[in-house]
């Protein structure tokens, strides 16, 4: 079990835990000449004979040091608070027992401390003072045990109580990566160095390598203890010291507020979504966009929270919230923060993490907003993931499900209709029903893309996606496009993508014009007149014959030069007979064939080799026998 204390500075935190445990909990020097607690002190102590040690975290009760205080708060699994019977309710004992409830910290234990510098009425109105400041929370049956850490009477009730919880204590799940947050960092002669933190997931055991810090720099556990015990093995909701080594690992690189994390597992991001819960003691609204300092782990660091509900949260207020944070965090569902204001001198309030992966687009949206109170009703994945995949068009990628949820996909039961799409980037989860539902509107817009342009055989896939305004990313279109295809629903003939029935027609304009200028190509052979012979304007036949060209029913050889479908179909029969009496053709031979120039018979001969009826070497030419022209299909 890991103890945490809380309450107002010089209220006797430090003193209660010696007289609990026999250790002295102030070590530091600057600490014990002024006599008060200034950062994290660190205590292990058996209850009882024979007990195993529980783990004792001594916050600073300094305003001041609140920072410190957050630090050392995570992950631990009761809360001690103390407050003077000569003093009573003070400010901070007021923060320090709002931040340990928006922590969520399972139980609480409250101490009245000094009880021998007072008398017994006292004692009484700071009990009174204490249930009232308890009642509205979920501490209000928290038991409160009046002592003094001086003469010792009311240490051994308080003691039964710690035993008691500690036997009551719920394990933590150790399913997952392993993740620590970083508290301490220091050198120890001989073995180098060495991370403390509480272990809040997964399991560490010696020998394994894990990813440190903000570059996830690999380190390998060269040994560790466990709840201050040398061991093989470390497992959550455990206090662990870490032995690290690594390449060109030093000291000065690590702080508190780094994370140790299993490889998995490292996913720094710079927006979370959150449930956030204002104080009701605020004074004023919480208002959107406003700056903060954000306390996850044993991070804090700063940014701007964008409510996602409203223009503002009132004073004890609930609302979806997204953080934009000005340094990366590493963070998964149900982490639970702090809001601070951007002086940091006061608490604001807190939330839980709902998604580390939060969207820079549509934060807003009905379907989004839907996800999120998802998120909100449970911490499993597989109740969440139906609604998640319900408003989801472009579905949900499985590695940010792992990391957000902590679950290996090996230990995940998705429900039938969760399908896994295969793109060009990764696998995507989808629901089945929506992913169907993606392929109607694709087919009415191919469609209304026949209608607008009946003169071209389709878009190709950029166009249709740009066309269609779709929202999947390009991969993820393309891999929808592939299975409708794979179908039969959509066709392709080359690049260009066409209903199955579609048939290109030219406008009435355009079948016009080509009535006047089909005898000009029929009367000239295998010498058919430029473009800008053809006795009509240059931009509009052009056009009209390059569509044609999409069409089959003219071939462009060279710019401004095209020959008509059965026109190629001979010259191509010419080349074959050529190659059957002499395997390789020259280009005098196939000019000597034609009637045509060596400039034109090259110009012919270069665009067969475009469309691999020819395979040039050199000057020679060989014919590719199973090019659909060398069978003689056309197809």
């Amino acid at each position: 079990m890991i103890v945490g204390t809380a309450g107002h500075i010089d209220h006797g935190k430090t003193a209660l835990l010696q007289a609990l445990t026999g250790q002295a909990g102030d070590r530091r020097r600057e600490e014990r000449e002024r006599g008060m607690t200034i950062d994290l002190g660190y205590l292990y102590a058996a209850l009882e004979p024979g007990a195993a040690l529980t783990g004792f975290i001594d916050v600073p009760g300094h305003e001041r040091f609140t920072h410190n205080m957050l630090a050392g708060a995570q992950g631990i699994d009761l809360v001690l608070l103390v407050v003077a019977a000569d003093d009573g309710v003070m400010p901070q004992t007021r923060e320090h027992l709002a931040i340990v409830e928006l922590l969520g910290i399972p139980r609480a234990l409250v101490a009245i401390s000094k009880c021998d510098r007072v008398d017994a009425a006292r004692v009484a109105e700071v009990r009174e003072q204490i249930q009232a400041l308890l009642a509205p929370g979920p501490y209000a049956d928290a038991p409160i045990t009046a002592l003094s850490s001086v003469t010792g009477e009311g240490v051994e009730p308080l003691r039964e109580l710690l035993l008691q919880a500690q036997r009551n204590v719920r394990q933590r799940s150790t399913e997952g990566g392993f993740r620590l947050a970083i508290d301490r960092t220091f050198s120890v002669a001989g073995a180098g160095i060495v991370v403390t933190g509480t272990a809040l997931s997964g399991r560490v055991a010696v020998g394994d390598t894990l990813l440190l810090g903000p570059q996830g720099k690999p380190v390998r556990i060269r040994g560790l203890h466990a709840q201050n015990q040398p061991a093989d093995g470390a497992f959550a909701g455990q206090r662990v010291a870490l032995n690290l080594s690594a390449e060109r690992l030093a000291l000065e690189q690590i702080h508190r507020g780094h994370w140790l994390l299993a490889d998995t597992l490292y996913a720094p991001t710079f927006r979370l979504d959150i449930d956030m819960q204002l104080l009701p003691a605020e004074a004023r609204a919480f208002e959107h966009f406003q700056p903060v300092h954000v306390h996850v782990g044993t991070q804090d660091v700063t940014g701007r929270v964008a409510l996602l509900q409203g223009a503002s949260l009132a004073p004890g207020g609930r609302m979806f919230a997204q953080l934009l944070l000005n340094t990366p965090v590493q963070a998964v569902k149900g982490d639970r923060l702090i809001l601070r204001d951007q002086s940091a001198q006061r608490t604001l309030g807190g939330g839980r993490v709902l998604d580390p992966f939060a969207p820079t687009r549509q934060r807003r949206s009905p379907e989004r907003l839907a996800q999120l109170q998802a998120l909100v009703r449970s911490s499993r994945l597989e109740d969440v993931l139906p609604a998640l995949l319900a408003h989801s068009d472009s579905g949900l990628d499985p590695r940010l499900l792992e990391r957000q949820f902590n679950r290996p996909r090996s230990t995940w039961v998705l429900p039938d209709d969760v399908r896994l799409i295969d793109t060009r980037q990764g696998p995507l989860l989808f629901s089945t029903p929506r992913w169907e539902a993606l392929k109607t509107p694709l087919l009415e817009h191919l469609a209304r893309f026949h209608e607008l342009e009946p003169d071209q055989m389709g878009p190709d896939r950029d166009r249709l996606r740009r066309f269609s305004a779709s929202a999947l990313e390009r991969p993820t279109f393309l891999s929808l496009l592939d299975e409708m295809m794979a179908s039969g629903a959509i066709a392709s003939n080359g690049p260009w993508l066409h209903l199955p029935g579609h048939q290109v027609r030219l406008s009435e304009a355009d079948e016009a014009l080509w009535q006047k200028l089909q005898p000009l190509f029929e009367t000239a052979g295998f010498d058919p007149p430029w473009v800008r012979n053809l006795g009509h304007d240059e931009a509009t036949v052009r056009t009209l014959l390059r569509k044609m060209a999409r069409l089959g029913l003219v071939h462009q050889v060279v710019r401004d030069l095209f020959y008509p479908d059965s026109m190629i179909r001979r010259l191509a029969a010419m080349l074959v007979q050529l190659a059957d009496a002499d395997p390789v053709i020259q280009v005098a031979a196939f000019r000597d064939a034609v009637g045509l120039g060596r400039k034109r018979s090259i110009q012919i001969l270069e665009y067969f080799d475009r469309i691999g009826l020819t395979r040039r070497m050199g000057d020679r030419r060989q014919i590719r026998r199973d090019n659909a022209l060398a069978l003689g299909t056309g197809d």
